[in-house]
């Protein structure tokens, strides 16, 4: 059973991510892209291009969870990257 503490911390990698990644390629996705230590206790959340699956990375102390969910219609509401010029 998963338990979460009020002061969780949740990343969003807010570019899409290859979703055939599971738990290596998301942990080394967290640390490349995200600049965070996978094993820090956060929640880590991971969408396709089309918003339509979400994978979480979570570790609880004694391993890695992948949590994934698939959307049969509609897509998850999702940050929107802005780049910004120099």
């Amino acid at each position: 059973m998963l338990s979460f503490s009020g002061s969780l911390k949740v990343f969003v990698a807010v570019e899409p991510c290859d979703m055939r990644r599971s738990f290596n390629g998301l942990h080394d996705a967290v640390g490349s892209k995200l600049k965070e230590d996978p094993k820090s206790g956060a929640i880590f959340a991971f969408t396709n291009k089309r918003r339509s699956l979400l994978k979480i990375l979570y570790w609880d102390g004694s391993g890695l969870w992948v949590l994934a969910k698939r959307l049969e219609r509609g897509t998850f509401a999702w940050p929107i990257l802005r780049r910004v010029d120099p």
